[in-house]
């Protein structure tokens, strides 16, 4: 058993750059179970810089200087970064917080809705409805002792998120200008032939990419239209139901099946049954149909191509090991995943002729 073991391990890590490139992922594996906290603005300046690159691309694919080319890019992400800060953040904390308000009132919109139940269907009780309601106000009410509580607990971390908001945009500027030095920099403590790593570079540097720009435009796509239906129809908190339903693209499958609910919740208490939240229900079934139909294909075309189980598993897997960071950036990380198990050297099977087999018995007759 040893020996198969050992076998199997010398013709895995025959090589000297799949050693480093298995230290290398237990290494950032490591630093992200340990350091994660603190190397969030780092990483989120990774991925932003990251996104920028396609501008940069395209502009110095028309001939535009390498020095103009960093400050158009990097003034139009400053404009897109302190936009969100400014305009979009304060109007969905506004609206979360007028939402909180108006939680209890609500909630007895619902109950009373609710409670015409049972004059339409018999399989709903008054006495039911009482109890789900009673439950769901008990959990509400220990969900805002706990949201009061975290906020209490993070008011010591207001400090270090202003910090952030500094660092992130002096990070991007640095990693949109150095780029290859800091690259080079990286590689030089790389073995100096490296096919492995530049296969699993190659691989997931397209894939990654294609994956992140098109989901920063699918996120702002369906936001925007979202936001704009919201404020047609006349729904409550357009801006915070737009965001949320924006970034459930994220997630695939899971996050369109979650945000499904608050969306119709808010129309329900806010309409009832009725032809405003038919309306509301026809609209929002479009946009998800939209999204999932045409623009997916049209922005993915060329991108990530993962079976939908390995996409909810790789959610769930790092989901559990990262939280709310893990499920964000769970596709790109099992892309990189894939990228390494496709570009891994695997040792060659042997040929298999059948003549060989009839000549072996022939001989041992």
């Amino acid at each position: 058993m040893l020996g198969i073991v050992r076998s199997w391990f010398d013709r895995l890590f025959a090589e000297e750059e799949t050693v480093v490139l298995l230290l290398l992922i237990v290494a950032c594996l490591l630093l992200m179970l340990t350091l994660g906290n603190v190397l969030v603005p780092i990483m989120a300046s990774i991925v932003l810089a990251f996104m920028m690159q396609g501008l940069m691309a395209r502009l110095s694919g028309m001939g535009v200087s390498r020095w103009l080319t960093i400050a158009i890019t990097y003034t139009v992400f400053v404009t897109i970064f302190f936009g969100v800060l400014v305009v979009l953040l304060p109007l969905v904390w506004q609206q979360l917080t007028n939402l909180f308000e108006e939680l209890p009132v609500m909630l007895r919109q619902l109950q009373h809705l609710l409670l015409l139940l049972p004059q339409r269907s018999e399989m709903f009780t008054e006495q039911q409805i009482r109890d789900w309601m009673a439950l769901a106000t008990k959990e509400l009410g220990s969900v805002g002792q706990y949201l009061l509580s975290f906020s209490i607990a993070q008011l010591p971390n207001v400090l270090g998120l202003m910090i952030n908001i500094v660092l992130i945009p002096i990070l991007v500027f640095f990693f949109l200008k150095d780029k290859e030095t800091i690259l080079g920099w990286l590689a030089s403590f790389l073995p100096g032939r490296r096919p492995l790593l530049k296969a699993v570079w190659a691989e997931a540097n397209v894939q990654v990419a294609n994956y992140v720009r098109g989901k920063a435009v699918e996120i702002v796509i369906v936001g925007v239209v979202s936001y704009i239906a919201f404020i047609v129809i006349g729904l409550n908190y357009p801006a915070l139901l737009a965001l949320v339903v924006g970034l459930s693209v994220v997630i695939p499958y899971i996050g369109a099946a979650v945000v499904t609910l608050p969306v119709l919740l808010v129309g329900f208490i806010q309409w009832g049954w009725g032809g405003e939240f038919l309306t509301l229900f026809i609209v929002y079934s479009v946009i998800q149909a939209l999204d999932g139909n045409v623009l997916v294909p049209l922005l993915f075309s060329e991108a990530v191509n993962m079976h939908p189980v390995a996409i909810i598993v790789a959610v769930l897997a790092f989901g559990g090991i990262w939280g709310v960071w893990g499920v964000f950036f769970a596709i790109p990380l099992a892309t990189l995943v894939k990228a390494i198990l496709y570009a891994w050297p695997r040792p060659k099977a042997p040929e298999f002729y059948p003549n060989d087999m009839l000549l072996g018995e022939s001989n041992d007759i």
